[in-house]
């Protein structure tokens, strides 16, 4: 068969994709074999491809593959998330670029803008997973807000409100005034920023005297309901009972005592803004303060603001510092570094904000999903993740699961009355009235009930995804859910370990009584050189559309993985992209030569069983070792023993021993046992590199669709013999000292060496002779003549210098080397001559510094010989 050259992966990946689909081998239906299955972190509906995605998807398809190729029915589901505050704001700033405003449009219409942008735009992402190889079963393609999971997660939630673990509450919320809807705890970023610390004059009521308040936001001021003081504190003990003036707004209010004042901080008084701070909200509620809120949606002063109003909070503060001066109301300010709340999702400062919001409560949900992994019945992968789980959980706050949005499932309640508890909770409308009627004896008609206005949070769908796939909450026992549930392995960012993970595992106990999955493989970050994560923002972040294109798909797979130590954060390098190019052209020109033999009807001779003998050998214990570390998750390793296994055992070894003489031909029985362990080979490559090794096990001989590699069963590990590795391991060393004679001398590897050694023979002499070039070994003799001389092992190896070495120059090279050794005893020596050392030194350093001593000892008396012959 005739090879092209080079290896061309544009022509090949999208033949080999299409081939894969058309036969179906990535879908799965329950059958008689084991289970694995893996359900997709589901990307936002608005993303496209980065280096986080292709890191976490390639592990992924790695893990499914290699499952495929090992006898499991492998099912890999694949999905969108609706990805509420991000889908809503894309589909608002195209609203807003036609000139459209969503206040002006009803709900239904919004919606409709939201689903044609999410059917035009939502599946680009998965596209690209198939050009990065993912062999995900696609006819399962779920999306979080179709209406099979909008079904499932209403279900969920009325489930949740009868059991009592839903309620609706007036709390203090992380409020984003871009998105324009509240977020979770979990969704608030803090990042330092450099701002002032202003120090404001509170005049007391009926007195010259003020108290100064020092404050970062002196723009909540006109939300301030009282000043408290440490009842503790001396310097204000005169102070206690009155009223002060909030500056500029001149209203009078209350100095309240609480000892949740520090002393020792600040001015020791501060300003209580219960509708802008969560520890305010807490002291107004205490002491039963008003709340004022000043501040509307959008984040803008609103009428308490008095000629503030309708102007940003940012700009007011800039402002009123102005005014606070003129008026002498401010004492002075100083810069000041804090750490601000911002918002995950568009990067907006967050205000805190009192208001009515839906809350699930996490304390009794959270106890059994806490002890599952703690029992390693879910193990984390790398375990030092539990730590952080096991905080969390511990410290959780109850889950605030509405968002004021449109763009998500709507909120199941239903509103009879004007009352703040004239409300009903059920799946649809029509069950509304029911309920109605059976709990409150109330009969009214659809047109009297008025839906909540709120959606849920984005991951109240995405916590039930391991069920909601197989339509788990609509149908308990059907056969999908029963055969592939709980999943085998899910593959995550640790970011996402409280949003996502634990809420999956509470929600899985909760509706299955069963964990969603049995172990989580946290990926590391994807950063560049300089330790940043990468980001579109930063602009350091390349395309992986782009790497692909240059680098073959295969080539950046084995690229970021190579790279890629478990659980550890990942520096992106694009030589490491290059590298896994060079090993895509490393084995197609392995297989062009072995492609280029001819084969004949001869027997093997020594060279070709030694080389078999050790090959088979060493295939079966890197098998077995590629085993363990998948079993610890470590696929990173797991790659490299391929990589060396096919770089240096195969090509770099196996090939050049069995490799003919020029112009002679291969036996065949040799030439078919390489074909074999090249397609073993290509069987443990394949989850890595699936293009190029589907290209070449299609070339190697005609296969029907049945004997595709992709549903090819890979090798068990088989039988070894270490003494057999290891001889090989003498021989190679000894191959190496020659060739580093010749190539430290300049001696042409076509001029024969002879080799005189104390060994008595050498294990796999035929591989020795002919890729050492060895015409003689005179084993048991020593020589007389100028050598160069080496070890290995206890094994003293001189080959006679070539006549056409200059004698001169190897004496005084010899000489440096001997003084550079006899240097370096010295410096051992007296180490090992300090009692201090060797008593208080653990015994395997003093066993290191006692072996070194030996071997420069060997190498100075060798040298000392070969002194004596020149």
């Amino acid at each position: 068969m005739q090879i092209s050259e080079k290896y061309n992966p544009q022509e090949t990946e999208q033949k080999w994709y299409n081939y894969w689909l058309e036969n179906k081998f990535f879908h799965s239906e329950p059958n008689d074999k084991p289970p694995y299955t893996i359900v997709i972190p589901p990307p936002n509906v608005t993303g496209i491809l980065h280096m986080g995605h292709m890191l976490n998807n390639t592990i992924q398809d790695v893990l499914v593959r290699r499952a495929r190729m090992r006898g499991f029915n492998a099912c890999w589901i694949p999905g969108t998330d609706h990805a509420s505050i991000a889908t809503e704001a894309k589909v608002v700033a195209k609203l807003k670029s036609e000139g459209v405003n969503k206040s002006d449009i009803t709900r239904e219409e919004f919606l409709t803008h939201a689903w044609d942008w999410t059917n035009k735009y939502g599946g680009t992402i998965l596209e690209q997973l198939k050009k990065l190889g993912c062999s995900c079963d696609w006819d399962r393609t779920r999306f979080t807000m179709e209406d099979k999971l909008s079904q499932q997660v209403i279900k969920s939630f009325v489930d949740l409100y009868n059991k009592g673990l839903i309620y609706r509450g007036y709390r203090m919320v992380n409020w984003d005034p871009e998105a324009k809807t509240n977020i979770s705890d979990e969704e608030v970023i803090f990042k330092e920023q450099n701002g002032k610390l202003y120090f404001l004059k509170y005049k007391i009521e009926g007195s010259e005297e003020f108290l100064s308040v020092a404050t970062t936001r002196p723009e909540t001021i006109f939300g301030d309901t009282a000043v408290c003081i440490n009842p503790n504190d001396e310097r204000y003990a005169h102070l206690k009972g009155k009223n002060v003036i909030v500056p500029i707004v001149d209203r009078v209010i209350p100095i309240i005592e609480d000892e949740y004042v520090d002393i020792e901080f600040g001015t020791g008084a501060l300003k209580i803004t219960p509708a802008h701070d969560i520890n305010d909200y807490e002291i107004g509620q205490k002491h039963q303060l008003n709340m004022i809120d000043a501040l509307d949606d959008d984040g803008n002063l609103n009428e308490h603001g008095l000629h503030y109003a309708g102007k940003n909070r940012f700009d007011v503060r800039k402002q009123i510092a102005k005014e606070l001066e003129e008026k002498d109301l401010l004492l002075k300010a100083e810069d000041y570094v804090n750490k601000v709340g911002t918002s995950e999702r568009t990067g907006a400062v967050i205000e805190p904000k009192v208001s009515v919001q839906w809350f699930l409560k996490m304390s009794e949900i959270a106890k059994p999903a806490l002890d599952v992994v703690m029992d390693d019945e879910v193990k984390f992968y790398p375990e030092k993740f539990k730590n952080t789980y096991k905080h969390w959980m511990e410290n959780i706050r109850d889950w605030n699961i509405s968002r004021q949005l449109w763009w998500g499932q709507q909120i199941p309640a239903y509103y009879y009355g004007e009352g703040e508890n004239d409300f009903v909770v059920a799946e649809d409308k029509h069950q509304a009235l029911v309920v109605l009627e059976e709990q409150k004896g109330i009969i009214a008609n659809l047109e009297d009930l008025r839906q909540d206005d709120d959606a849920l949070d984005t991951w109240f769908s995405s916590w039930l995804w391991p069920m909601s796939v197989f339509d788990g909450l609509l149908d308990p026992e059907n056969k999908d859910i029963n055969y592939y549930y709980p999943t085998s392995d899910l593959v995550t960012g640790p970011d996402i370990i409280f949003f996502w993970v634990a809420r999956m595992i509470m929600a899985g106990l909760e509706y299955r009584k069963e964990v969603p999955f049995k172990n989580v493989y946290f990926t590391g970050i994807v950063r560049d050189k300089q330790r940043r994560k990468m980001s579109k923002s930063l602009g350091n972040s390349p395309d992986p559309l782009e790497l692909m294109d240059k680098y073959g798909a295969d080539g950046v797979r084995v690229g970021i993985l190579l790279s890629s130590a478990a659980g550890n954060d990942l520096l992106f390098d694009e030589d490491l992209m290059l590298q896994g190019r060079n090993f895509m052209t490393k084995i197609w020109n392995a297989f062009r030569l072995i492609n280029m033999w001819n084969h004949e009807d001869k027997p093997a001779i020594a060279t070709d069983n030694q080389a078999i003998e050790w090959f088979e050998n060493k295939l079966n214990k890197t098998i077995a070792e590629i085993n363990d570390q998948f079993e610890k998750f470590r696929i990173s390793d797991a790659l490299h023993l391929i990589y060396k296994l096919i770089w240096d055992d195969f090509c770099g070894w196996y090939l050049e021993a069995i490799k003919p003489n020029y112009g002679e031909g291969i036996s065949k029985e040799v030439y078919n046992k390489t074909i074999y362990f090249f397609e073993e080979l290509m069987k443990l490559l394949h989850p890595f590199m699936p293009f190029l090794t589907e290209e070449l096990w299609q070339m190697i001989s005609e296969r029907s669709v049945d004997e595709a590699l992709v549903i090819a069963q890979q090798k068990e590990a088989g039988a070894f013999d270490e003494a057999i590795i290891k001889n090989f391991e003498t021989a190679a060393e000894l191959i190496s000292g020659v060739r580093n004679y010749r190539q430290t001398k300049g001696i042409s590897p076509r001029e024969a060496v002879e080799v005189y050694t104390n060994a008595s023979e050498f294990a796999n002499e035929a591989v020795v002779r002919k890729l050492a070039n060895v015409s003689d070994i005179h084993f048991g003799q020593k020589t007389d003549k100028p050598s160069f001389t080496f070890l290995v092992g206890a094994t003293e190896v001189s080959i006679p210098l070539s006549e056409n070495l200059d004698l001169g120059e190897e004496k005084a090279k010899t000489e440096e080397e001997l003084k550079y050794l006899k240097g370096f005893l010295v410096s051992v020596e007296k180490k090992l001559s300090n009692e201090k050392f060797v008593a208080n030194a653990k015994p395997e350093i003093v066993e290191v510094e006692r072996q070194k001593q030996k071997d420069a000892q060997d190498k100075i008396a060798i040298l000392e010989e070969k002194l004596k012959s020149l």
